[in-house]
């Protein structure tokens, strides 16, 4: 996002205090470093990264609605909104297609930013953060316990690029794997590099984006799909500080119809056995999904 005429938002790479506050600010359960039992960390990593992959996969072949708003606030007050609302279609061939349902004006320039097309990627990209078998080599990914969500037990690890290459961006923070699906239920962090304006000129644009907690809820009994993410995050620039809250919700998952097998451990989803599933880790209470 770029602050208007005087600087871009900047993303600040987690620091190892960053991430040990990480447990008080999503106000889990007690994070329990112990070793986890019958499997080992590099194990977890292995399993989860192929579930990834094919969540990754199944999810391209379902449709589902996308609400994104951003906003500038000053206290209680919003300064600037940006609000999109689109359907994630598929037309007979397989392709992706995307339908606004709802898109005012935004007022964001009000609050003193807009969106570039590297925000607009994120939010389709970046948010609902993936870990697949491919992607694995380029992190560092640390296991550093174990915490209960809700009715789930989870394995935690805190996840890092392990350099960056181009300009192409990364997720850095914590994930949550759950115990018996070997399946990501939560993710808290935010995108990397940063471009700072370090010299303090007022001429170098700068990039900052605010650290985001992304839930899922399990879907058709198998897959872990994204429904609710939020940021709310004060941002340091240069020329001074801006409050930003960010939501962006993710419903009405459907398969959609075509030729396309999708599989789940290697065997194809019948179409007609399909329902989903309620069980998702709980938000903290200050974080909770509005209710449907």
């Amino acid at each position: 996002m770029k602050r208007l005429s005087r600087t871009f938002w900047s993303i600040s790479v987690l620091s190892t205090c960053i991430l040990a506050a990480l447990s008080a600010l999503a106000q889990e359960g007690t994070l329990e470093n112990v070793a986890p039992k019958g499997v080992t960390p590099e194990e977890i990593i292995q399993h989860f990264a192929a579930k990834e992959k094919e969540f990754k996969e199944a999810r391209e072949h379902y449709t589902y609605r996308q609400d994104i708003k951003v906003q500038t606030r000053d206290g209680d007050t919003v300064t600037g909104e940006y609000h999109e609302v689109f359907d994630v279609l598929y037309d007979d061939k397989g392709h992706r297609i995307e339908n606004v349902v709802f898109a005012p004006q935004s007022s964001l320039e009000q609050g003193g930013l807009s969106l570039d097309e590297g925000d607009v990627q994120d939010f389709r990209n970046r948010l609902p953060f993936v870990l697949t078998t491919e992607e694995v080599p380029e992190y560092n990914i640390l296991y550093v316990g174990q915490q209960q969500e809700d009715t789930l037990h989870c394995y935690v690890f805190d996840i890092a690029p392990k350099t960056i290459v181009g300009k192409k961006r990364y997720f850095q923070g914590r994930i949550w794997v759950d115990d018996r699906d070997f399946q990501i239920v939560k993710t808290y962090g935010q995108a990397v590099p940063e471009i700072r304006d370090t010299k303090k000129k007022g001429n170098k644009t700068e990039h900052l984006y605010p650290k985001f907690t992304t839930w899922r809820e399990q879907i058709d009994d198998r897959y872990w799909f994204p429904t609710y993410t939020r940021a709310d995050d004060t941002l340091h620039f240069n020329l001074g500080d801006i409050h930003i809250r960010e939501i962006v919700k993710y419903e009405d998952y459907k398969r959609f119809g075509s030729n396309v097998k999708i599989l789940y451990q290697g065997k194809e989803i019948p179409r007609g056995d399909q329902k989903p599933d309620e069980k998702k880790p709980d938000a903290p209470p200050d974080q909770q999904p509005p209710q449907k």
